[in-house]
């Protein structure tokens, strides 16, 4: 079975039901200069502390998966512009998930909201330099043209490079992103310190995801009450969500943060009786069983199971074994890791291995064991994320599917028994859209 097979369909977007689009603009053609311009954007701004303290209020977290308050790290980076330093501002449009494609969505279509954003954020914080961080081609070159569109007085005399890296899952970590533009290897570099301390050239460096600077023109021009106006209290405003699995072609969505689960099945037209669990956050926040159908979509929700929204990426499992989808996904992992701290390289290894045995019949209860142990203590190890994603993947898949586990020991997993699960980027989805 190859989780792929729909990763070349035609990428549906659209807004649940009752959701007025923020950041979608449909049909999904590319947003001229002109059509950006007469929807109210490249706004002058009035009063940079009015307008932060908008940002503060509207409780924006950051889209790339961290869910971080945005306006923390602007004030952070503004106080040290305030102390004499120079500062710098990097838009991460390097999307990493293969089950993600929201960023390059934005970048490909709404590259002048993108640059508003950037424009905005580099404001607040008194940047005269920022960066556009891509992998994606066509990406990079649906910003250039828009940039080349823009006066240098409408974004306030700011100079925006882009900068294009190889694609890489650890490629779109902050540090790496401040490593590539200064020159380096995309390899993530221990913390502290975090680029807001020492970033692109030394200097406080504000790295905020694509998603997360594409909301700031709609609060420049509606303020923090609309923004809240859709979500939750501690989970405001819009978001948006790459939906695979299923065996349904993939979707991008604008939803409400706190849309019920079951919501979500019904846009892709997904029965709740055929759903046997999820997998969350792209690859980062492991799976669920079919607990995720009492959920809303909203980060306290899922943080208080364990699990998490991540960069608003979920794959649907419907006839898949779980236990052969954390395999694959085990296995990205070891072959994606930096390959520069010796725990995430042994130790996505060891995991995969052990997953892999695990769904070829192979595994011992030793191994099962030896599993759960790596899945705790490797947390916390290396200079990137990415060893935590797999003991994320690791640990939910002995937590929520117990007796899949138990079935492969038997080697009775009447799932697999034709054939199982396996692909090399788990449920990937291509940046293509319905013309």
């Amino acid at each position: 079975m190859n989780a792929t097979a729909h990763a070349g369909a035609a990428l549906t977007a659209a807004a649940a039901p009752g959701c007025t689009p923020r950041l979608l603009r449909l049909p999904a053609t590319v947003e001229s200069h002109s059509a950006y311009l007469s929807g109210g954007g490249y706004q002058l701004i009035d009063n940079i502390e009015a307008l932060l303290d908008e940002v503060e209020q509207s409780g924006l977290l950051g889209r790339g998966g961290a869910a971080f308050p945005l306006a923390v790290k602007l004030r952070t980076v503004r106080a040290a512009h305030g102390r004499g330093h120079e500062t710098i501002v990097v838009a991460n449009g390097e999307e990493g998930e293969p089950t993600s494609v929201k960023d390059r969505w934005l970048l490909r279509h709404r590259p002048h909201l993108v640059i508003d954003g950037l424009r905005l954020a580099a404001r607040m914080v008194g940047a005269q330099r920022a960066y556009l961080y891509v992998s994606d081609t066509e990406a990079a070159l649906a910003v250039d043209a828009a940039l080349n569109e823009v006066g240098f007085d409408t974004i306030g005399g700011l100079d925006i490079e882009i900068v294009t890296v190889t694609p890489g899952y650890i490629a779109g970590e902050e540090t790496a992103a401040v490593r590539v533009i200064n020159g380096g290897p995309a390899k993530p570099t221990d913390k502290p310190p975090r680029p807001f301390q020492h970033g692109v050239d030394g200097h406080p460096t504000l790295v905020s995801n694509v998603e997360t600077l594409a909301n700031l023109p709609y609060l420049q021009h509606h303020g923090a009450s609309e923004f809240r106006s859709a979500g939750t209290a501690t989970s405001p405003g819009t978001f948006l969500m790459t939906v695979t699995g299923a065996g349904r072609p993939p979707a991008l969505y604008e939803v409400p943060h706190g849309l019920p689960f079951t919501d979500l099945l019904a846009l892709q037209g997904v029965s709740a009786d055929q759903v046997r669990g999820a997998l969350m956050g792209g690859y980062f926040a492991g799976l669920m069983n079919r607990e995720v159908l009492e959920t809303t979509l909203d980060h306290e929700t899922f943080r208080q199971l364990g699990s998490g929204l991540g960069c608003g990426a979920v794959a649907i499992l419907t006839d898949d074994c779980p236990v052969a989808v954390a395999a694959s996904v085990l296995a990205y992992f070891d072959r994606e890791n930096a390959g520069q701290c010796g725990s995430c390289f042994n130790g996505t290894a060891a995991m995969a291995a052990a997953a892999g045995a695990l769904r070829d019949g192979a595994a011992t209860s030793e191994d099962v064991a030896r599993l759960k142990r790596w899945s705790v203590v490797l947390r916390g190890r290396g200079a990137c994320a990415t060893l935590d994603g797999a003991a994320n993947v690791a640990a939910s898949l002995l937590a929520q599917f117990p007796q899949d586990v138990e079935h492969h020991l038997a080697g009775d997993c009447q799932t697999c028994r034709t054939g199982a699960f396996s692909a090399e980027r788990p449920y990937e989805v291509e940046a293509v859209t319905q013309p």
